[in-house]
């Protein structure tokens, strides 16, 4: 059987003082690596004296393309289209009609929070601002919050009622506080979905509500997901509450998405349905370091898109898992140093490394350690000192 190998590269951190510490990370991206039996999206070196590949960690994070292995719907779908996908890589792992462009109803607001957690976390709004709720804003109708236009809620209240209760009166409020109108706000997120390369959507709202024009796909709805989970993962705080109250508790919400309530390691994300739309949902949840997010559309019923966001979901869980090779910065061995002014350096990790990979597979899995056991000075902090290789001897799965 072909051997596999890719290289994790470890980069050097002088530990002589608490002032002689020097960051030295290429990236603040976590990286997971996966194997896969084709090669359209990475590239790779074959060594002359090996039928081995070996495979660089820049090279080994590729875009998610479609899943030949599950295009045939063999979970026999109802939903008009569904796609499943890892978290952190975007790694599809099932698709069913992935781009078809469909009314996404209130898994819109997926990207309208996107964008106000970009605003917190840029320290443009903060979760105590005030927010004023317009006379547009309260006329939304829909899920709202029955919001007046003479009371404020601040950002943290008016962040639980979109995440918790879907409030299009809340969202609307956000929008104009942001941007200065929801016109505005909705050209930043055509702005945004066109930087993630979102390609089958137009917003024409930021609250879903049915409008001709306004389409996504599943695809773009698991792409705007994974943006606000992998760079905002406080949303979660939000996104996995389920019963909760605003206004000294006269006004109580509950979670629209139910599977909050019934599925283990569940954190999101985002409930929509309209007349036209039917049932959508983006669904999201963790189990053993693997999360996955599972995106229904035009489901026939509120019942069959929990049904088969739950379906698609433990399908991912039962069939992959996560191996974790070793956590950036984590130590890999301390190296002596020769005609140095400090006897030994840390050699670490320069980031993440694992992979997702079919259940049982993490057996045939061994590491090598290409390391010298002492180096000479001088020595600079992110200077590399070698590489670990980690071999799996069978193929796994075609994803890429």
């Amino acid at each position: 059987m072909q051997k596999y190998k890719f290289i994790i590269s470890i980069l050097l951190i002088l530990i002589l003082t608490s002032l002689f510490y020097m960051p030295c990370f290429a990236s603040d991206t976590d990286s997971i690596y996966v194997w896969s039996t084709t090669s359209d999206s990475i590239e790779t070196s074959t060594s002359p004296n090996s039928n081995s590949q070996n495979i660089s960690n820049a090279n080994l994070v590729s875009s998610p393309t479609n899943s030949q292995q599950t295009e045939n719907n063999s979970l026999n779908l109802e939903s008009a289209s569904a796609i499943l996908i890892e978290q952190t890589t975007g790694q599809i792992l099932y698709a069913h009609n992935i781009h078809e462009q469909l009314r996404p109803a209130s898994v819109t607001k997926v990207m309208s929070i996107l964008l106000i957690m970009e605003a917190l976390d840029n320290g443009k709004i903060s979760l105590t601002d005030s927010v004023p709720c317009s006379e547009n804003a309260s006329s939304m109708g829909g899920s709202q919050i029955w919001l007046d236009p003479r009371e404020t809620l601040t950002v943290d209240e008016m962040l639980k009622a979109i995440c918790v209760a879907s409030a299009n009166d809340c969202v609307v409020a956000m929008a104009e506080y942001l941007a200065g109108s929801e016109e505005a706000f909705v050209q930043m997120m055509n702005d945004k979905a066109k930087e993630l390369g979102m390609n089958d959507t137009t917003f024409k709202n930021c609250h879903g509500l049915d409008e001709d024009g306004h389409v996504t796909s599943s695809y773009d709805i698991s792409l705007m997901s994974k943006e606000l989970l992998n760079n905002h993962p406080t949303i979660t705080k939000y996104t996995t509450i389920w019963m909760d109250s605003l206004r000294d508790g006269k006004s109580g919400l509950s979670n629209t998405n139910k599977l909050i309530k019934t599925y283990k390691g569940a954190t999101g994300l985002k409930t929509g349905s309209t007349g036209l739309a039917l049932y959508n949902l983006s669904a999201s949840a963790t189990r053993d370091s693997l999360s996955l997010i599972a995106v229904i559309m035009k489901a026939p019923s509120t019942k069959v898109r929990f049904a088969e966001a739950q379906k698609l979901l433990d399908y991912g869980f039962n069939t992959f898992s996560f191996k974790e090779f070793g956590k950036k910065g984590e130590l890999v061995k301390n190296i002596s140093v020769n005609k140095g002014t400090i006897s030994n350096v840390d050699a670490i990790y320069e980031q993440n490394a694992g992979t997702l990979m079919e259940k049982g597979n993490d057996k045939n899995i061994e590491q090598t350690l290409n390391l010298k056991e002492n180096i000479s000075a001088p020595i600079t902090g992110g200077q590399k000192l070698g590489d670990v290789t980690f071999t799996l001897n069978r193929r796994t799965f075609v994803n890429n």
